[in-house]
């Protein structure tokens, strides 16, 4: 299958974590997931810089600067890497069921 075909999904799993459940990213990786994210949906960042006042909007706009000229492929393999490797260290049923997902588009 397509890297957007595994990204979508990698997406869908990640956007309905529950906030209680077993596998919660940190801000870090919350972080990593919304450049990357970004970068492999918009591309080159086209915002400006927010505001000093606004801390999480100017972290965000940071992080997604960082990865400026990423390929929008390249962004989207990255995605579903962290994911996996978050899915892997988490190791109970929950993240064992989403791996599987993950490999059925992916063998």
């Amino acid at each position: 299958m397509s890297t957007s075909t595994n990204f979508e999904k990698a997406v869908s799993i990640v956007t309905g974590l529950p906030k209680d459940g077993p596998i919660k990213p940190t801000d870090e990786e919350k972080l990593y997931f919304y450049k990357y994210f970004k970068q492999g949906t918009v591309g080159d960042i086209n915002t400006d810089r927010p505001g000093m006042l606004d801390f999480v909007g100017k972290a965000k706009w940071v992080a997604w600067k960082s990865v400026q000229g990423t390929s929008e492929e390249e962004a989207q393999k990255l995605y579903v890497e962290k994911l996996l490797e978050i899915l892997r260290k988490a190791d109970d049923d929950e993240s064992k069921k989403y791996i599987d997902a993950l490999n059925k588009i992916n063998p």
